[in-house]
């Protein structure tokens, strides 16, 4: 058996394992033979670099992999990989690959399909250079094809998650009785899950499943920390699961521990609480360490023996059965215009203290901060606190993609991307979400304690005490109100801006003018 990086024969199949594919029961291997096929994978600085890629996320893609790496070795299965750090690096996938194909002259290349726009491109156009046939084969993991949510989407004047979703519970037989039909009588129960923590708080909350650092992981953060030195984001805290051994391990966890209480309390913020009943399983199934079937099967399982209350196990099935199906739809049926889509034609940069977490505002000093701390943010934190800021100020959708896809370690572009242009920017213009997600500072008043611990004050929108939420929500209402006046869905918050005096208004905007003055200012 060669080594890794040695002289070897000419294979049959080189089999090209990227970093979010990390699954040896992907249809890339159907047919594999030791005896004639080989494995490549490689780790290259432009990854990282495509975006500005935080610590966090970096380190958990390399150490997933190099522990992916080891699960082939064990296997004896003929590999080529490529360390970063190694004095060989190309520094991009199509040297990379091109350097590997020269040296084992491969009758064909054989990939799952890549998840972004992106590399598929990229990848075709290696292919076609390198004049190797390149097989590509369906991703497995997802539970709908991209040719049936086409067939979905093509049999409707709108397209909307919810329909999809039911349509999805029934084809897989999850939550419904043999007619069809949804378990407790209703498909959502997502008016049961909007509860805050009031003013007690969550009390005591249980432990999160840690997974430390092991040798392979402790060398991929010493990598990371002095490859990428400049980048944002810390490793002290870096606990994820990287094999799918943790990965299962922490999907019980989460079942045996928190999803009981996971559906009424799953938008609900507390400082210095960062996970509270959430999962933490994104990145392991974006990374394929773990299959969304088993999550789900494990919430269903867990509802029919009553471990766990149907509104939080139908809540979680939702978010993996539901949105995560969903989005993957939209992408691979919007790509690559989705990208261009900006309906608010929205244009501010970024502030900068979205990479620092330096800011007044407690509620963005909290997400941010946590953010860069874990590589972590759960799904309102993202939707109503620092998406919800950039929409309001009017930041370039493309930017707020770009931050988003940079520092969370669950971002991969096919389901970061229409969460944050569609669901949280409004960019789509209303095929991720029927409308604005937009609110005052008083919604984060109600589902947080941040307001408790900032110098703003979210019922005010001019003065000195302001809330910046506050301000910009009815700039915004008002900038936009010719577009927002067709949406149904917007009637009762534009009634609301019509009370507004017209003095009123002329305040609001002064304030909101000062807002986006100390955000410029800031970068």
């Amino acid at each position: 058996m060669p080594k890794d990086n040695s002289e070897a024969e000419r294979v049959r199949n080189l089999v090209l394992v990227l970093g979010d594919q990390l699954d040896p029961r992907s249809s890339a291997f159907d047919g594999f033979d030791r005896s004639v096929d080989a494995v490549w994978m490689t780790e290259t600085p432009q990854e990282a670099q495509h975006v500005w890629s935080s610590k966090p996320r970096v380190a958990m893609f390399l150490s997933a992999m190099r522990h992916f790496r080891s699960a082939l070795r064990r296997r004896r299965i003929r590999l080529f990989y490529r360390c970063i750090e190694g004095p060989d690096n190309r520094g991009s996938f199509a040297e990379e690959l091109s350097t590997c194909v020269r040296r084992c002259r491969p009758g064909k290349l054989l990939v799952v399909e890549p998840g972004a726009h992106r590399v598929r491109k990229s990848l075709g156009a290696a292919a076609k250079r390198l004049s190797v046939p390149l097989a590509v084969r369906a991703d497995r993991s997802f539970l709908c094809s991209p040719q049936a949510f086409s067939e979905h989407a093509a049999a409707r004047k709108q397209l909307r998650m919810e329909y999809f979703y039911r349509e999805m519970r029934r084809r897989h037989r999850i939550l419904v009785d043999p007619e069809g039909r949804p378990d407790g009588g209703h498909w959502n129960y997502d008016q049961a899950n909007r509860s805050s923590f009031g003013k007690a708080g969550p009390g005591e909350l249980p432990t999160v499943r840690s997974f430390p650092p092991d040798p392979t992981t402790r060398e991929v953060i010493k990598t990371v920390n002095r490859v990428f030195a400049d980048h944002p984001g810390s490793l002290d805290s870096f606990d994820w699961p990287v094999t799918p051994g943790q990965a299962y391990e922490a999907l019980r966890d989460f079942v045996e521990n928190r999803l009981g209480s996971f559906g009424p309390y799953q938008d609900a913020m507390w400082t210095g609480r960062p996970f509270l009943y959430h999962s933490r399983l994104s990145a392991a199934m974006n990374l394929k360490l773990l299959d969304p079937r088993d999550a789900i099967a494990a919430a269903a399982r867990a509802f029919r023996e009553d471990r766990a209350p149907l509104n939080s196990a139908e809540g979680f099935i939702r978010q993996v059965l539901g949105w995560r199906e969903y989005v993957r739809g939209v992408y691979d049926l919007f790509m690559p215009d989705y990208l261009e889509r900006n309906a608010l034609n929205a244009s501010a940069a970024l502030p900068s203290f979205y990479w620092t977490g330096r800011t007044d505002a407690a509620c963005l000093r909290e997400a941010i901060t946590q953010t860069l701390r874990f590589g972590y943010a759960h799904h309102i934190q993202r939707l109503m606190i620092t998406g919800l800021f950039a929409m309001l100020l009017g930041v370039d959708p493309k930017e707020v993609h770009r931050w988003y896809l940079s520092v969370y370690v669950d971002a991969v572009e096919w389901v970061e991307l229409p969460n944050t242009l569609g669901m949280s920017q409004y960019a789509d213009g209303g095929i991720m979400a029927s409308k604005p997600y937009v609110a005052t500072g008083r919604y984060i008043q109600r589902m947080s304690d941040y307001c408790r611990r900032c110098r703003f004050r979210p019922t005010e929108a001019t003065g000195e005490k302001a809330c910046p939420f506050t301000t910009l929500y009815w700039d915004f209402l008002m900038r936009h109100e010719r577009l927002l006046a067709t949406n149904v869905r917007m009637g009762l918050q534009l009634r609301n801006l019509a009370r507004l005096r017209p003095a009123e208004r002329r305040g609001i905007r002064a304030a909101a003018v000062n807002v986006r003055s100390a955000c410029q200012k800031a970068l």
